[in-house]
């Protein structure tokens, strides 16, 4: 049964063109108390009567008007009213704050080489990782969202650790977790008012994915376990993963990264009002 009271959050929001030359608007919704998702359509005409702003990303809205299917899973949105506006993401000082972890973990690496590689990395794309989110949708897809991912899984990392026993470099553990999901600050463009998760189509002209660009970079500057373990790191080929986790005989340190993202990804700051 429809509740008419429900609130949702924004989970994305984009705008294209129709057959017929006007304009669509394609809104994602999660029903906040049931925990439920709902695809909604808006004409051309409700969305010249709608401030832009009221899609951002993790607003609460309340649905006033609108068409749904017999499953009431799609609709089409005529009016929507704001109940609560989300931030765009962290703050400035918040990100500069993480970034500096992230360079003080690399500057307590024994290796000197990965150290190199994986600090120039990191600063190389600076600015583009004070903003950058970690996802369009599924966890941190806000601005500073993947710095924050980043530095879950480097806690993540450092608690785990001791438990291994010695089974693999601690180095290369913290450098995949810093470098895994690098490709990421040019997979997505965000808008830094609306917080707007997009995909870059730049990126896509050259790459086929943020994993193959990580892996690939990896790989040319001559860190082939930290590219393997970001390779697997999405755990299978159907989910976005180079390496599936599911063949046989696989070194135990392919799995690593994997379940420390996978962390993050479910219990880390994964909204935007999370923060």
């Amino acid at each position: 049964m429809l509740d008419l009271n429900a609130e949702y959050e924004v989970l994305s929001y984009s705008v294209g063109d129709t057959k017929a030359g006007t304009k669509m608007g394609k809104l994602q919704l999660k029903n906040t108390s049931q925990d439920t998702i709902l695809n909604c359509i808006l004409w051309e005409e409700a969305l010249n009567r709608m401030d832009s702003k009221l899609f951002k990303t993790g607003n609460i809205l309340k649905i006033l008007t609108a068409t749904y299917n017999e499953k009431y899973n799609n609709c089409l949105v005529n009016n929507l009213q704001l109940i609560k506006e989300a931030k765009a993401g962290i703050e400035k000082e918040e990100a500069l704050q993480l970034y500096n972890t992230i360079i003080s973990t690399i500057d307590e690496f024994q290796n000197e080489k990965l150290k190199e590689f994986t600090k120039k990395t990191i600063e190389e794309n600076k600015e583009k990782l004070l903003i950058a989110p970690a996802a369009k949708v599924m966890h941190h897809n806000y601005l500073g969202g993947l710095l924050v991912h980043i530095v879950e899984c480097i806690n993540f990392a450092k608690g785990v650790y001791p438990l291994f026993y010695k089974k693999i470099n601690k180095d290369i553990l913290l450098s995949a977790c810093i470098l895994h999901d690098i490709g990421k600050v040019f997979e997505y463009e965000i808008d830094i008012e609306t917080g707007f998760v997009e995909y870059s189509n730049d990126f896509k002209k050259d790459w086929i994915s943020h994993s193959q660009y990580g892996f690939s970079l990896c790989m040319a500057n001559n860190q082939p376990m930290v590219a393997k373990m970001i390779a697997a790191h999405h755990g299978r080929t159907d989910w976005g993963a180079m390496i599936d986790l599911g063949e046989k005989d696989l070194e135990n340190y392919y799995y690593v990264v994997h379940h420390i993202d996978d962390l993050s990804a479910k219990f880390g700051r994964i909204s935007v009002n999370d923060l």
